[in-house]
């Protein structure tokens, strides 16, 4: 059994850097990533530098961490698909899935900051790619891959297909907010973009067995 006094070490210690990542994410979406620096973030997140600088040595490592934080890279969750073999419902809840993802407080503006800052720091959008979006992009396109080869989804370009169906979500649910910070749609209308996206996916590539509605 693990002694009390390092567990209680290191619950202290994930407090400080969950601290650390909120101030962080706050500082970046406010400011900038050029004008937010370690000791700013730091004394946001009222933790010594040496705590800031033992728990990220760099802006980079702690933009990183703040990207997988948001996508939930590396949860059980992340990584598993839904089981093959109906594929309206598994489309339903990798939909929700990303929806959910995409509408967590700050993301938006985490996309415009990396977008605003990309062209003095490339690197950001390709965190933010590499470590956010593709990860998840590959869960659905192997879950879309492996529904088409048990013949439940006729697919010529899976890359596309998934492309499309993303689409569709993100298409109303986190683009508009890059322009219209008021833009808030309810759990109704991301639910209903949500189903609308899965049945428009099975009208285009699913075959007559896997379109029909569940009963």
């Amino acid at each position: 059994m693990e002694p009390p006094a390092a567990t209680y070490h290191q619950k202290v210690a994930l407090e400080k850097r969950a601290s650390i990542l909120r101030a962080a994410t706050g500082l970046f979406i406010e400011l900038g990533y050029d004008k937010t620096s370690l000791a700013r973030v730091a004394e946001r997140a009222g933790v010594s530098t040496a705590t800031m600088f033992k728990q990220f040595r760099t802006k980079a490592d702690l933009f990183e961490a703040i990207v997988l934080q948001f996508w939930d890279a590396g949860s059980d969750e992340a990584v598993t698909p839904p089981p093959a073999g109906d594929p309206r419902s598994g489309l339903a809840a990798l939909g929700a899935r990303y929806a959910r993802l995409l509408r967590r407080p700050g993301m938006a503006g985490l996309h415009r900051m990396v977008i605003a800052e990309a062209p003095r720091f490339p690197d950001l959008g390709r965190i933010q790619f590499d470590l956010g979006k593709q990860p998840f992009f590959e869960l659905v396109r192997d879950y879309i891959d492996s529904e088409a080869r048990h013949g439940l989804l006729r697919v010529a370009d899976v890359v596309r297909a998934t492309t499309e169906f993303l689409g569709m979500i993100s298409n109303f649910v986190l683009w508009p907010q890059l322009l219209l910070q008021e833009w808030s749609p309810s759990d109704e209308e991301v639910d209903a973009t949500v189903g609308s996206a899965v049945e428009t996916f099975l009208a285009r590539y699913a075959d007559e067995t896997s379109a029909r509605p569940s009963s």
